[in-house]
């Protein structure tokens, strides 16, 4: 990608909301130039306090929620403290200015032709999935009938986006480790109990979370299902540039290639990854 051309994803941001929703999770929501993109359901912006040099690099987050208007644009972020940059972007106050660049990467692909709709999140994870709820339900008032989330955290106090999201979708599977609210046992123990309801051809799922929950979701649907996941590796630029978050996946002839998570991603065909 040119400068030129990463120039025009760059805006320059108010925050008018920092609220911890969670220990150690925040819910940011941004004010933006009208002029910024619709976002797809999973995609990310990086994000960095406006002027600051340390730490140089910006960081991604996914969009939980958009809302555009004709003079301003809203976006909200919701994101886990884990390290200087995050905990840096915690302590903004209403006011605080960000740069910010995105939407970037790919987005999820919504299959209109399935009838049943399965979300899997784990932890943080559930905030590109919420956007496609969203998504979903603006296009259709018949989607909050069709979809089914399972919803996984470590311990209640983890658990994030719960509420919003019952706003939205009737049917919440909700998993801790600890059995602190819903069912004690990992998220995709819990799809794989219903797995056999689920009908490959009139399915579509879509995930995001830790790794080994993807890599645990893939031994269970064995390609046999339309899956999208989103993954979740460490970016440095956001736009392929640096190629410090390629993943190992199968190309169009089935030979081990590799992509750019930032650039080529973060959404994928589940079949499509190689776990190395």
């Amino acid at each position: 990608m040119t400068e030129k051309a990463m120039a025009r994803n760059i805006y320059l941001g108010e925050v008018s909301r920092n609220e911890e929703v969670r220990p150690d999770f925040f819910l940011m929501k941004i004010r933006l130039p009208a002029q910024f993109e619709r976002p797809l359901p999973g995609q990310f912006v990086m994000v960095r306090v406006a002027g600051l040099q340390d730490p140089f690099l910006s960081r991604p987050l996914s969009i939980y929620a958009c809302k555009q208007g004709p003079r301003f644009c809203t976006i909200e972020l919701l994101y886990r403290v884990a390290g200087k940059g995050t905990r840096i972007l915690a302590g903004l106050i209403p006011g605080s200015q960000v740069e910010l660049s995105g939407p970037l990467g790919t987005g999820y692909r919504v299959d209109r032709t399935k009838k049943n709709i399965v979300l899997i999140a784990g932890g943080i994870g559930i905030a590109p999935l919420s956007l496609l709820v969203r998504e979903l339900r603006r296009r259709s008032c018949r989607a909050a009938d069709a979809m089914t989330v399972y919803l996984g955290a470590r311990t209640e106090t983890a658990l994030v986006g719960l509420d919003a999201l019952r706003q939205s979708c009737s049917r919440i599977i909700v998993c801790t480790d600890d059995g602190t609210l819903g069912e004690k046992a990992p998220v995709t123990k819990a799809f794989q109990r219903d797995l056999p309801k689920y009908n490959p051809a009139d399915t579509a799922l879509y995930a995001c979370g830790p790794k080994p929950m993807i890599r645990s979701l893939a031994g269970l649907l064995n390609d046999q299902y339309f899956c999208q996941v989103s993954l979740e590796e460490r970016m440095a630029c956001g736009v392929g540039a640096c190629a410090g978050c390629v993943v190992a996946v199968k190309d169009a002839s089935g030979n081990k290639a590799y992509r750019r998570v930032c650039a080529d991603g973060p959404v994928f065909e589940l079949k499509d990854i190689l776990w190395e």
